[in-house]
């Protein structure tokens, strides 16, 4: 079994509930739209990715031999069950907002039309891989505009929870507008650029710096950038000075130096000094080391000449704000609009759409989110992306998904581009073709309408 492909791959309760649907013959269309309750402290707005792997899974959804066996030895499910498995391909429609796009709460980001068994068991991997592109690349978007101009670079495979988070954390976060990534497989596998220069074992290995720097550059002569804080910072600047003199005659070129630790803005500054008197205006400074978009924001603001980030821990993780409130609701089931109304939990039933305002400087106004049907001004934003069971277009790619969120991100008012919570939070109106469903959703199962706010 893949543990990536395999539709094992989900919460136990999938299953238990697909065979309770094949024994009651319960295979309407069911619709389900897959939205963010709440934003997390500190964001003003997330980012949609992780559309082509759900996609991806979509399309080659099936139980193999080795799934099927487990099944029918695991002593969970009733003889037989194994056969609905064995038959069971995704043959339904999906909408979607393409990756990239800016969004908020209650807005759906994903709809999933098809026959109850097969939109309920790709639940929970479609959460998983939907939630984690966009934690990442949401995260990544506040060091895009943190640092505007600069060079931002994935360093996060040695943190990220596993070998799968590391490779979809790269294309979360280049879609959003990093560089590329340390995470070398990313290039094969996606495309992706990828940057490495040297770790301080390198230096280490060597006698003295300055042999150790030679080596580097030797071995890398059209550019290489050398790392300097393994003990004494600036007269390591001094050495790639000195040194870069005599490379320069064998047509060897210091691309720039690297910094990884220590007083970074007041280190970078002093290596500055050093580098553009000893002649090498053109040497970048590249800094790495516990970073996130406050301390390049921070250090940014107090003029560290610093040119680019390697960015790692704090990215893959998403370590101030890890999880979304990401949620995969029934909205509609054998052609009735369906809705939750548990405390805190209330869902809008129905099929819907998100139209898009924007204000007259070109920037996002606010949003409406009405029923499917009730067209409404303004941009609609989810569009459909698969039909009986296959997609409807070529898959983008990840330069194309990555100029839509620069230009959505170029569109954020100002108040949302910061770090901190917008004193006004963007506006997300409930169309009222949308309340008068969710009245008539309620009067028809004998409730109180309760109304979300």
């Amino acid at each position: 079994m893949n543990l990536l492909s395999s539709p094992l791959t989900t919460d136990l309760y999938q299953l238990t509930m697909l065979h309770a649907y094949f024994a009651h013959g319960m295979r309407d269309t069911a619709v389900f739209e897959l939205f963010v309750r709440k934003l997390p402290p500190g964001r003003n707005f997330l980012l949609a990715a992780g559309l082509e792997q759900a996609l991806d899974f979509l399309e080659h959804l099936r139980f193999g031999p080795e799934e099927l066996d487990w099944v029918e030895r695991s002593g969970k499910f009733p003889r037989g069950f194994a056969g609905h498995l064995a038959v069971l391909r995704f043959t339904g429609d999906v909408h979607a907002m393409p990756e990239g796009t800016v969004f908020f709460p209650n807005e759906p980001i994903l709809r999933v039309t098809a026959p109850m068994p097969e939109a309920q068991l790709v639940e929970s991997r479609l959460i998983n891989l939907v939630h984690f592109e966009t934690v990442v690349a949401s995260k990544a978007a506040r060091s895009v505009l943190a640092a505007p101009g600069k060079l931002l670079v994935d360093f996060g495979l040695r943190r990220a929870h596993g070998a799968e988070a590391g490779l979809l954390a790269a294309r979360a976060a280049y879609l959003a507008g990093y560089a590329g990534t340390a995470t070398t497989i990313a290039a094969p596998q996606l495309g992706i650029p990828i940057f490495g220069t040297m770790a301080h074992s390198f230096v280490q290995a060597h006698d003295g710096e300055t042999a150790a720097f030679e080596h580097f550059a030797e071995a890398f002569p059209d550019g290489a950038t050398l790392l300097i804080d393994t003990y004494d910072t600036e007269a390591a600047a001094r050495q790639v000075v000195a040194l870069a003199r005599k490379l320069a005659s064998r047509g060897i070129r210091v691309k720039g130096v690297r910094l990884d630790s220590g007083d970074l803005a007041t280190l970078a500054r002093h290596v500055r000094r050093i580098l553009d008197e000893g002649g090498l205006p053109e040497a970048t400074i590249f800094a790495s080391g516990n970073l996130d978009e406050r301390r390049l924001h921070d250090l940014l603001a107090a003029g560290a000449p610093i040119d680019g980030f390697g960015i790692g821990s704090s990215l893959v993780t998403s370590d101030d704000a890890p999880v979304l409130d990401a949620v995969y609701k029934l909205q509609e089931y054998a052609g009735k609009p369906r809705r939750k109304r548990s405390s805190g939990k209330a869902t809008w039933p129905g099929r819907k759409q998100v139209y898009r305002h924007t204000d007259t400087a070109g920037c996002f106004g606010h949003d409406v989110i009405s029923v499917e049907g009730d067209e409404q001004p303004g941009e609609p934003l989810l569009v459909p992306v698969a039909r009986n069971g296959r997609r409807l277009h070529a898959q983008e790619s990840l330069d194309t998904i990555r100029a839509r969120a620069a230009e959505q991100l170029a569109k954020l008012p100002a108040r949302l581009r910061a770090l901190d919570d917008a004193a006004t939070p963007y506006r997300v109106e409930i169309a009222p073709a949308l309340r008068k469903l969710a009245e008539r959703v309620d009067r028809a199962t004998g409730e109180t309408p309760a109304l979300l706010r």
